[in-house]
Order: structure tokens, then sequence, then C-alpha cells
């Protein structure tokens, strides 16, 4: 009965073991980006620095 039992547990076992699958898609893979990149740049003069670099200063 012992061994009976066994057989049964170990061909259950057997029915259920997982199956790993690989296989290439039908259509080729799409990657949608919108991607929507702002950028702000902030410079600060200081009032002096802006007047050395006027053009009025001959510097350039």
């Amino acid at each position: 009965m012992l061994g009976g039992a066994i057989a049964v547990l170990l061909s259950g076992l057997a029915a259920c073991t997982p199956r790993v699958e690989v296989a290439a898609p039908d259509k080729p893979i799409t990657i949608n980006l919108n991607v929507k990149i702002d950028h702000e740049i902030k410079v600060k003069v200081d009032k002096d620095l802006d007047q050395v670099l006027s053009k009025d200063s001959g510097l350039f």
C-alpha cells in the first residue's frame, strides 16, 4: 500500500512540472517615448560686472 501511494505521488509530481517557453513575437516591438524636456538657464550678473562687459566699455 505504501508503494502504491508513493507511485501516485511521484506520478502526480511528474505531471505538474513547470514548462518555460521562449518564443519571438510575431510583431515588432514598438516603444513610444513621448518625452518633453524643458530647461531654463538663469544667469545673474552684478551691475558692476554688467557695466564692464557692456559694449561701451571697449573691453571687447
